[in-house]
């Protein structure tokens, strides 16, 4: 029915289905923002179309853009990826209109089922099993815990979860001002909240034949603030007869709207027992690990499924086989509450040993603009335990240099015992349990070592002069052991003497800039500098704990103080939005204001001097 596809995405979901349309022999249209004009998924596509500016609003969420590029570039067909327009009913009909095949549900299964208040009703009548439902301007007082959430939209956007009666009118009056600010919608929806609950859903397949098959399950309790940070597939330690009944009424429920194509059915299991969360009406992030117990391609499916084609396989014919994992990488920082971070990315370094999704190279340039995930690392192995120790090497293969990412923490979560042991539910990641996982770690010895030992073997590479090696060279008698002194990221000072065998074989994921070493160790990127008396002070920070820096790129909404001012600490100095977030600067201490480096309204990069406090 087509043979060229339009992605109407963006990074490493638009990679992955350029390359699946080369697989099936059909033409593969790119889109781009300014932002993205060098990227490398453009370059894979066999043809692209510049949308427009950064902002996502006049490129990736423009539906008239995204349809005059369909129709600059002869497309036949679009494919919305995750994200942006994927699950919006609107783009869906209007790709349709304009004579177009979707790749995907059709507009009315998607208005059905992207509200989770008329999802809900059709699950209780497909039989699914829901949680109790009360009344928002009427919560028992016995009900509490209690969900608050938005009936449009998902991503965590508009959610709430209420322990106390005293809490709920203000949990409700801000979801639904965050509702009504992300969807236009403020309508909301509040359940029963499943403490220590995991997260469980189905992975479904429909065709246009009424054919309706699942492809098992994954396990995606791994999360903070609901958003996904570690998915699995199958899930683990679950009773044959509540794996059936998630199998079986997420089926039922496809059967009851009618659902074509790829979509995934979520559940809460707690106790033994399962209840619906919502259906996403599209292809998911986590895909990836049903592919690798299953041996089948998704994306391949929703070509052939699209295209008016029966499902390729039956319920019978599709097994599982080990079991998979999936890591998101995001550039954020998950030791300042996951601030996301922007930045030039000098190199990246993907396990060789792993499924890697992404579509970020060396010498890139990463925004704000966008979600913040760089990428995902996938492994699948013969059991759990398996694939977790799969996991583990391929983040210490891990090394992304320039900009402060999550790979470390997600070496951590995974090797934690908590998770080998499956204890981790929805809540643990942002309850007192995970304390010690959200802590920065101290630079590691092991770390400090190999850098000098790095910095030992570069120092004495072909083409340096022994006068220019601080080794205490001299021109009579054995060498002397190699001293290397190094400044780490937090200011503290390593000594080291290695004899050449102990630096000739250095090796570890790293890189040299100028007299700064850079080393990835167990997925943390840590960063040493070789010490230089004449320059003396400060060097590898812009920073002391005198300057107060903004934390993002973004603008500037508040200067409250002057220079010369007296402040006192905890006193708030001005105000940046970043990521539609109001980020307050606080004084460190008592002390005076030495230094205001903008004003209200201005553009900020990351990491801008905004204010010098002297202390008092």
């Amino acid at each position: 029915m087509f043979t060229s596809v339009l992605i109407a995405n963006r990074g490493e979901i638009a990679r992955r289905v350029i390359l699946a349309c080369r697989e099936a022999g059909l033409r593969s249209i790119a889109v781009y923002s300014d932002a993205d004009a060098d990227a490398p998924y453009v370059r894979l596509a066999d043809d692209a179309v510049h949308l427009g500016p950064t902002s996502a609003t006049e490129s990736y969420l423009n539906i008239d853009r995204l349809l005059a590029a369909a129709k600059e570039s002869g497309a036949e067909a679009v494919h919305p990826g995750y994200g942006f327009l994927s699950e919006r009913a609107e783009f869906a009909r209007a790709v349709v209109g304009a004579g177009l095949v979707f790749i995907g549900p059709t507009a009315d299964v998607m208005d059905a089922m992207g509200r989770k208040d008329r999802a809900r009703a059709i699950a209780e009548k497909a039989g699914v099993p829901v949680t109790p439902q009360f009344d928002p301007d009427a919560v028992p007082r016995d009900a509490y815990p209690v969900l608050v959430k938005a009936a449009a939209g998902g991503g965590g956007k508009g959610m709430r979860i209420v322990t106390d009666a005293a809490d709920y009118a203000a949990a409700l009056e801000a979801a639904k001002r965050e509702a009504a600010a992300a969807f236009g919608d403020d309508t909301i929806l509040v359940e029963k909240y499943i403490e220590s609950g995991r997260h469980v859903e189905v992975q479904v397949f429909g065709d246009e034949a009424g054919h309706v098959v699942h492809l098992f399950e994954r396990d995606c309790s791994a999360q903070r603030r609901h958003q996904k940070v570690v998915e699995e597939a199958p899930s683990f330690g679950l009773a044959a007869e509540l794996r059936a009944t998630l199998h079986e009424s997420s089926v039922a429920l496809c059967k009851e709207v009618g659902y074509t194509g790829a979509g995934t059915v979520e559940f809460l299991v707690a106790d033994g027992a399962a209840y619906f969360l919502e259906m996403n009406t599209r292809l998911q992030v986590e895909h990836c690990v049903t592919e690798e117990i299953t041996g089948l391609d998704l994306v391949q499916w929703q070509l052939a499924v699209a295209a008016g084609e029966d499902l390729p396989l039956t319920q019978g014919e599709i097994t599982s086989t080990g079991h998979a994992i999936e890591v998101r990488v995001y550039a954020e920082d998950p030791y300042a509450g996951f601030l996301p971070q922007a930045g030039h990315v000098l190199d990246a370094a993907w396990p060789e040993a792993a499924r890697v999704e992404t579509d970020l190279e060396r010498d890139q340039d990463v925004s704000t603009a966008y979600d913040p995930m760089l990428g995902k690392v996938v492994v699948a192995g013969t059991d759990r335990a398996d694939a977790i120790a799969r996991m583990v090497a391929a983040l210490d293969d891990t090394g992304l240099f320039g900009i402060t990412t999550n790979t470390g923490f997600l070496r951590r979560l995974v090797a934690s015992d908590e998770f080998g042991a499956g204890e981790v539910h929805t809540g643990w990641l942002d309850s007192g349990a995970s304390a010690e996982l959200l802590v920065r770690p101290q630079v590691p010895e092991a770390a400090a070592t190999a850098a000098a030992q790095l910095w030992a073997r570069y120092s004495t590479l072909d083409g340096v002069t022994p006068l220019s090696v601080n080794d205490g060279w001299r021109s009579g008698g054995d060498p002397a052991p190699v001293r290397i002194a190094l400044r780490d990221q937090d200011g503290r000072f390593w000594s080291f003497a290695f004899a050449e065998d102990d630096y000739l074989d250095a090796d570890a994921l790293a890189i040299v800039d100028g007299d700064t070493v850079s080393i990835s160790w167990h997925g943390e990127v840590w960063r040493f500098e070789v010490p230089d008396p004449m320059r003396g002070g400060h060097h590898l920070g812009v920073s002391t704990d005198a300057d107060i820096v903004s934390p993002m790129p973004g603008t500037v909404l508040r200067v409250d103080v002057a220079a010369g001012d007296s402040v006192t600490l905890g006193q708030q100095l001005g105000v940046v939005e970043a990521m539609k977030m109001e980020l307050a600067l606080l004084a460190p201490y008592d002390g005076v204001v030495a230094h205001v480096g903008a004003v209200a309204g201005d553009q900020v990069p990351i990491k801008h001097l905004l204010f010098t406090v002297e202390p008092a």
